[in-house]
């Protein structure tokens, strides 16, 4: 009989099978500490005290540590989701903890989470987050693009602001913008500010002197109104953001410019819509009496 020193150690109630000494294989864990790996952890008396996940026996140690790096980089990405989806777990004795911060205590002894618990809270922070995206979406302001504004503005502007020439993109919308005015009222021979005041002044059209008008009765108030709104806005344009394109000491940026296209667009859409009033004229050409 082998002495003491050379037999195997067993837990009482195991280790003998009719009698007779059972070997264990080398390495082999005994067998009360045996239980099932599961995904929530060992079960049996492990579960609670032994880690809730093990490395296999087969893993490169290395490979090991890259992954559980590049997990805790990820969290700490993620761990900006906890405050907006209100993710947390209660443990007990220990109260409410985030998990997405916590995930490492599923590899150490007494964790306080097991990888279900992890992993479900983040299909729960997932599933939040594109709750969210949706209401943003469908609450979210149309999108206006510069290339959806007016043809004429846009002709001139394109190839500038595609270059990031933002300001000079501007620029050239307003000159196309006054040369269609010039071109419609024939007005070629006044300042491009005193052309706007011109073109929608009160007096009715004479001899070389055209009117754009809103079509309508001009008795009716809204007619009236946008007519007046005409008068101050097309100068205030020139005034405000033609000037201003024009001096190469100022920069605008893409939102900067891009609101400044939209007011353009706007005039440009509207003296689509004007009327053109012309002097009554003599079958011999001459202008017809008051």
């Amino acid at each position: 009989m082998p002495d003491a020193a050379e037999q195997e150690p067993r837990v009482p109630g195991r280790g003998r099978r009719g009698g007779r000494a059972v070997p264990r294989r080398a390495g082999r864990l005994p067998r009360a500490a045996r239980t099932q790996r599961r995904p929530g952890g060992w079960g049996g008396v492990a579960r609670g005290i032994a880690p809730a996940v093990f490395p296999r026996d087969d893993a490169d140690p290395d490979e090991i540590a890259r992954r559980r790096k590049k997990v805790s980089q990820l969290a700490g990405r993620a761990s900006a989701a906890v405050p907006l989806t209100g993710i947390s777990i209660g443990v007990q004795g220990v109260g409410t903890i985030d998990p997405i911060t916590a995930w490492q205590t599923i590899t150490r002894p007494k964790p306080l989470l097991e990888a279900s618990d992890v992993l479900d809270a983040c299909d729960q922070a997932l599933g939040r987050l594109e709750g969210m995206v949706v209401r943003a979406e469908a609450e979210r302001p149309p999108a206006i693009g510069a290339e959806a504004m007016h043809p004429v503005m846009w002709g001139a502007a394109g190839r500038l602001w595609r270059d990031g020439h933002f300001r000079e993109a501007v620029a050239g919308a307003c000159e196309a913008v006054v040369a269609v005015v010039r071109a419609r009222t024939g007005r070629n021979n006044v300042p491009a500010t005193g052309l706007w005041q011109e073109v929608f002044s009160e007096k009715p059209p004479q001899p070389g002197k055209s009117r754009l008008r809103w079509p309508g009765d001009p008795a009716d108030q809204d007619v009236s109104t946008m007519n007046a709104g005409l008068r101050f806005f097309a100068p205030g344009v020139q005034l405000t953001i033609r000037n201003s394109a024009a001096h190469a000491n100022i920069d605008l940026d893409e939102q900067a410019a891009l609101e400044r296209l939209a007011a353009l667009s706007l005039l440009a859409r509207w003296l689509d819509d004007c009327d053109l009033l012309e002097a009554a004229q003599r079958e011999d050409g001459t202008p017809a009496a008051g």
